[in-house]
């Protein structure tokens, strides 16, 4: 296998770059992936998150431009499954080919179209972005895909769960049939490999063996809380455990803000890493994270993708991500280098069965402990006061300090009351921040009655595996109860304004920026459409209201049914 840029036969100019950004040696899914990609073949690539798969198909999709044509015409297109992804492809293409004055954009929902327009109108070489917000420039006849001569369907396995399918269809179909097409996926599902087949022309299979599933140096614990007492539970494992640079995962981007600014209200050094921010903001937080200057990071996965940072010590799944796959390069970001590391993961009663499949995915039992109590976090902060004080004694620097004392003596004032007197004013900061309180953990059964309901709603004669027709594709629908865990919206789009289910999922899933299995039943009507999302999804879907565009309307309007 190739183990130097050089010989790849990349250009100059990016082999420069290479150099410049410090890559020594391709990953195996560069050294696999470049060369068919330079030869012109369809590749179907099966890789990972943090494999190197940018940079191998960035690198020679940058090569494999025609310069100098005017006007520019786009002649390149990334499908990416989130605005984040989009954002950070985006940035990745640019600094590859920033010796080639190439033009790169991302598109996502939520921009302006107005801005979209304009740069488009001057000339892209290349576009990254969402199926859903490309579909909507294409009908607005703002983005023409004649000219595309390379397609690449980053994560196409993410795409699919989120509904795009059609979307995707519908965007293949609008670029040259004589295009090279390269996929990406963590996996190769059924649905997977049937895109391939219909879009792709021979591809080439390439397969990158996943890495160990978790780290024999990295501590793997649990602690089973219920929801509302998470925040308290953090802090009081922050408190006692010694912790260096701390890594915290969260399910969004508003958690992820909010959870940083009620860290550093509890005195703790954090800030939030999340699409939020513009990429100068992203490059000064980390930095401050690998300086020190940060004890805590808490970021999303879309966010930490593509980040690599050592001497991490401790990785804590604040949200448990549902994906096992998530977990596992979660905490494969502690341990490092032989090094010990810690991964602790908050579980809710509700998701203990997450926990199950996490654990039967990597074939490793993960233990459960107890959190701190409020005596032994007391008995914490005692300690770290006596060891401060003590080092301050050893170090004898406190000339000032001891002539004061000595004043307060000649006073009359006892020495030792003197001491009390000051350690209970080091102490005053302690008295604002008292120790939560934290409810025993309440565990969720499943009713008889629920399991008997669920029976009776079989189909008749079909047996116990038939699965009733849904909702969302009848003609006509059937408004029943919502199921438990399971929370009602409206849409103010309906069946009259061309509304179909892949398009509701996809476009929600992406800019709330959840999973599209967090979309239940969907009833489309003439004027609006119904759907369950998962009560824990509730808050980011509401928040995003007025950053969802269906069609050619945009800001529509999502609230409680």
């Amino acid at each position: 296998m190739t183990t130097d840029f050089n010989q790849l036969s990349l250009d100059p100019e990016l082999v420069q770059v290479v150099a410049e950004l410090e890559y020594v040696n391709p990953t195996k899914v560069q050294a696999q992936v470049i060369p068919l990609m330079l030869e012109g073949r369809d590749v179907i690539a099966q890789s990972e998150t943090g494999s190197g798969k940018t940079a191998a198909f960035a690198l020679p999709m940058l090569q494999n431009l025609e310069r100098g044509l005017q006007p520019r015409k786009v002649q390149a297109l990334v499908l990416t499954p989130t605005r984040e992804l989009a954002i950070q492809v985006a940035d990745a293409i640019a600094r590859y080919g920033r010796h080639l004055q190439v033009e790169v954009m991302a598109v996502y929902g939520g921009q302006q179209y107005a801005t979209s327009k304009a740069r488009l109108k001057r000339g892209m070489d290349i576009i990254v972005g969402t199926p859903g917000r490309l579909q909507d420039l294409m009908r607005q006849g703002i983005l023409e895909l004649d000219g595309v001569h390379t397609v690449v369907l980053d994560e196409a396995d993410e795409m699919l769960s989120m509904g795009f399918i059609e979307d995707i269809e519908n965007i293949l179909g609008q670029t040259p049939v004589e295009r090279q097409t390269t996929l990406f996926s963590a996996t190769i599902s059924r649905t997977v490999r049937g895109l391939a087949d219909k879009y792709m022309r021979d591809p080439q299979s390439v397969t990158i063996e996943h890495k160990q599933m978790t780290v024999a140096t990295t501590e793997q614990r649990y602690y089973l809380i219920n929801e509302e007492d998470k925040l308290a539970a953090l802090t009081r494992l922050i408190e006692v455990e010694e912790m260096g640079a701390t890594l915290i995962f969260t399910r969004t981007r508003a958690g992820s803000a909010r959870l940083a600014n009620e860290m550093v209200q509890r005195g703790i050094t954090a800030e939030a890493l999340n699409g939020d921010l513009a990429q100068e903001a992203r490059l000064h937080v980390l930095n401050r994270f690998r300086s020190g200057q940060l004890k805590v990071l808490v970021a999303t996965d879309v966010a930490a993708r593509g980040l690599d940072i050592e001497d991490i010590s401790h990785v804590i799944n604040y949200d448990l991500p549902n994906d096992p796959e998530a977990y596992v390069h979660r905490i494969g970001r502690t341990g490092r280098a032989g090094k010990d590391g810690v991964a602790i993961t908050l579980v809710t009663p509700r998701e203990r069965y997450v926990l199950n499949r996490i654990e039967g995915f990597t074939k490793h039992k993960i233990e459960q402990a107890q959190l701190p109590t409020e005596t032994q976090v007391y008995a914490h902060r005692e300690e770290r006061l006596v060891h401060k004080l003590t080092t301050w004694l050893e170090r004898d620097r406190s000339k000032r300090e001891l002539e004061i004392v000595s004043e307060l003596a000649a006073q009359g004032h006892d020495p030792l009351k003197v001491a009390a007197a000051a350690l209970k004013m080091a102490r005053s900061e302690e008295n604002q921040r008292p120790v939560e309180k934290i409810g025993e953990p309440v565990l969720v059964k499943r009713s008889r009655e629920r399991g008997q309901r669920d029976r009776s709603e079989r189909p008749a004669g079909k047996g116990k595996n038939a699965r009733k027709p849904s909702p969302m594709r009848s003609g006509r629908s059937t408004i029943t109860s919502v199921e438990e865990g399971m929370v009602r919206l409206s849409l103010e789009r309906g069946r009259m304004h061309g509304v179909r289910p892949g398009e509701v999922v996809g476009t929600i899933a992406s800019c709330a920026n959840i999973p599209g299995s967090a979309i239940g039943r969907i009833f489309i009507e003439d004027q609006q459409t119904l759907l369950d999302v998962q009560e824990e999804y509730i808050s980011r879907v509401l928040g995003h209201t007025g950053a969802y565009s269906f069609r050619d309307q945009a800001n529509v309007a999502i609230r409680r049914a």
